[in-house]
C-alpha cells in the first residue's frame, strides 16, 4: 500500500467514525440507544464493575455530543495530514480550492488540538484577515476569529466538513469511487435540521385507512 492510499483509507476511517458517531447521537437523543454495559469487565491487570462504567441517559446524550464533536476534529486532523503527502506545499499552492482546503482543515485541527471540548480559533498571522473557500462545499472568513470560541457557523457545520473529507479524499488524493451497496431503509424514519430532530409517525394515507 503506498503512502497515498494509506491516507485515502485513513480518510474513509475518519468519514465512517463520523458516521457512526451521528447516528449514536441521534440515537441517544431519541432514547433509543442501548446504554448495556458487562456486569463485569476485566482488560490486563484491570477490572471494573456495571455500576463503576454504567450510564445514565442524560449522560449518554452528553457524551454523544461530545464523541459527534470529536469524530469532526478527526475528519479535520485526517485531511490535514492526507493533503501534505498528496501535495508537496499545500500551505502556497496555487489552486485556490487546494490551499483552503489544507488551511482550512489545519485551522480546524489547531482549534481543537488546544482545547477540545471548548475549542478556540488560534489563527497564524499570515491567515488572518483572509478568506477561503472550497468551491461550494466549505468556507471560511478568518477576520477577527483568532482567540474566538470556535462555532459552527464560522465554517457550516459539520456536514460541510464531511464534504470536505469527501473532497480531499476523491479531488485530491483521487480515490476511485465505488458502487454504494443497498442498505434497508431504518425502522425509524427521522428528518434533521440543525439539531431539530422530525420522526414520521405514519402516511395520511395509512392514518385515514386507519379511521375508516
Amino acid at each position: 500500500m503506498t503512502e497515498v492510499e494509506s491516507q485515502i483509507a485513513l480518510l474513509f476511517a475518519a468519514e465512517l467514525q463520523f458516521r457512526l458517531a451521528s447516528a449514536v447521537r441521534l440515537a441517544a437523543t431519541m432514547e433509543s440507544q442501548p446504554l448495556d454495559l458487562p456486569m463485569e469487565w476485566s482488560h490486563g491487570r484491570h477490572k471494573v464493575r456495571y455500576e463503576e462504567v454504567a450510564l445514565r441517559t442524560d449522560q449518554a446524550l452528553f457524551a454523544a455530543q461530545c464523541m459527534q464533536r470529536s469524530a469532526t476534529y478527526l475528519m479535520a486532523v485526517a485531511m490535514k495530514d492526507a493533503i501534505r503527502v498528496a501535495v508537496p506545499d499545500p500551505k502556497n499552492s496555487t489552486d485556490p480550492n487546494m490551499q483552503s482546503a489544507y488551511q482550512i482543515s489545519r485551522l480546524i485541527r489547531n482549534a481543537f488540538a488546544h482545547s477540545p471540548f471548548d475549542p478556540v480559533w488560534s489563527i497564524d498571522p499570515d491567515c488572518r484577515d483572509r478568506f477561503f473557500q472550497v468551491t461550494d462545499i466549505i468556507s471560511l472568513n478568518t477576520t477577527g476569529l483568532h482567540g474566538v470560541r470556535f462555532d459552527w457557523r464560522h465554517y457550516g457545520g459539520p456536514l460541510a466538513l464531511l464534504r470536505l473529507c469527501r473532497y480531499a479524499r476523491f479531488e485530491i488524493l483521487k480515490d476511485t469511487p465505488r458502487p454504494r451497496q443497498v442498505i434497508p431503509l431504518p425502522k425509524d424514519i427521522y428528518y434533521q435540521q440543525g439539531d431539530l430532530i422530525l420522526k414520521k409517525i405514519a402516511d395520511l394515507d395509512e392514518q385515514q385507512s386507519d379511521t375508516q
